[in-house]
């Protein structure tokens, strides 16, 4: 996608880092890109209105509901049988 805008950074580069942005896992020079980039691209800040509402969705249908005891329990005795590295114990 292209917005035909002078930008410093293209429109395929923010929408690979979309996600980082919205957790805000980007550094600040990162953030400050995509973010004037955002200002300046109607498709990609569209693109980013859509991953925001999307991300909210799912946090509301998610959140209210905790993992029955049974199903954490067994969650915790299979992970307990790896090592940090993700290679089986």
């Amino acid at each position: 996608m292209s917005c035909g805008n002078s930008s410093e950074v293209d429109c395929a580069a923010v929408l690979a880092q979309i996600q980082e942005y919205l957790h805000r896992e980007l550094d600040e020079e990162a953030l400050t890109l995509v973010h004037d980039h955002l200002v300046s691209c109607g498709p990609c800040l569209s693109e980013y209105g859509l991953e925001q509402v999307l991300r909210e969705l799912i946090h509301r249908s998610c959140s209210c509901t905790p993992a029955p005891d049974r199903l954490r329990l067994s969650i915790v005795s299979l992970l307990s049988g790896f090592r940090f590295d993700g290679a089986p114990s």
